[in-house]
């Protein structure tokens, strides 16, 4: 009796019936089309995490950078189109794709090589269900833990994105030579703050540059310095020498973080203070006013620095997404179901 009242009522007022008839067409739309679930897989493909497991334990077993590659694969990712897995799609002879734009050359291959192997062993169980972006998404989380870093929620239901080209990259992402205000705006622009900025670049506790991306710093630095002066002297020496060969051997490059390389830490914060920044967006951070209190507040905290970190990749992790309609669940990671070059 109740309903029938309400509709009945409903019926009665004549700007009351779009929103009936809106109403009535969205219950019937499946949930998955438009929300983002941690348990979206959990009926259509319930092998997918542990699956995602055991190529991610194995690939980081045997290639200890692996962590490193893939969370700078994710960002390189999420910033440019949004999480959808565009970075990932190789040029052809229509069109260069995203990840032949020059800031994107230098991803390492282990990252790749991860993506596309998780990617065959899912469609062999669930052909067709899951998505190149919540492969990288999963992928991203799960290692940053078996680094020793913080767990955060992925949810998931992301569809591939239908655009990938290297033209629009330039711009989406910060680069070694940016100041700390370019750096602040650009983040600005894609709705994180100074605080989420600071946070999200302590990924550079694992990792490595190439030696090009800081070799300013070293040699001819200025007419009354070789090298910077705000580098620990100790550490500027042992960067010459690493990296003397660099213009020859392009592939040289350092740790980020020189003193626990390979653990998800808040040593990176740490080092700024004693002048153990590698790249001079790095040290920058600890000179400006505006960022440093984070900076002070990491080096002192890690608790709180892996509970900002979490927050901010769980913002990362559902930028500008597409759901539904807006994408497709690529059956190889590195090409479109149907070629699309604009």
């Amino acid at each position: 009796m109740k309903m029938g009242f309400l509709y009945t009522s409903l019926l009665s007022q004549p700007m009351a019936m779009p929103l009936l008839f809106i109403a009535l067409a969205l219950s019937f739309l499946p949930h998955t089309q438009s929300k983002l679930s941690a348990a979206y897989y959990d009926k259509t493909c319930p092998l997918f995490k542990p699956i995602m497991r055991e190529i991610i334990s194995t690939k980081q077993i045997n290639d200890p950078t692996t962590a490193a590659a893939t969370l700078r694969l994710f960002f390189h990712d999420c910033m440019v189109e949004g999480c959808d897995a565009s970075v990932l799609i190789s040029s052809n002879s229509f069109n260069t794709a995203e990840r032949d734009a020059d800031i994107n050359l230098s991803l390492p291959g282990d990252s790749f090589d991860l993506i596309t192997r998780a990617k065959i062993a899912i469609e062999v169980q669930c052909p067709g269900i899951v998505s190149c972006a919540d492969i990288l998404a999963i992928a991203t989380r799960d290692l940053i833990v078996m680094v020793g870093g913080p767990y955060y929620e992925v949810r998931l239901g992301r569809k591939d994105g239908f655009i990938s080209k290297a033209s629009r990259v330039d711009g989406n992402l910060a680069t070694s030579s940016m100041s700390v205000s370019e750096m602040l705006s650009l983040f600005e622009s894609k709705g994180f703050t100074a605080q989420e900025m600071v946070a999200l670049t302590g990924a550079h506790t694992i990792g490595f540059s190439h030696c090009k991306e800081f070799s300013h710093r070293l040699y001819n630095f200025s007419k009354t310095s070789e090298f910077d002066p705000t580098y620990n002297p100790k550490y500027a020496e042992a960067l010459r020498k690493l990296c003397a060969k660099y213009t020859s051997n392009t592939a040289m490059a350092a740790f980020n973080d020189v003193v626990t390389p390979s653990k998800f830490d808040n040593m990176y914060y740490l080092n700024l203070k004693r002048g153990l920044g590698l790249l001079s967006t790095d040290h920058a951070l600890y000179l400006d006013s505006r960022t440093r209190p984070y900076v002070d507040l990491y080096a002192a905290n890690q608790t709180a620095f892996f509970q900002a970190f979490a927050h901010a990749m769980e913002k990362v992790s559902v930028h500008k997404i597409k759901t539904g309609r807006k994408g497709e669940v690529r059956r190889r990671c590195d090409s479109f179901n149907n070629i699309k070059t604009s």
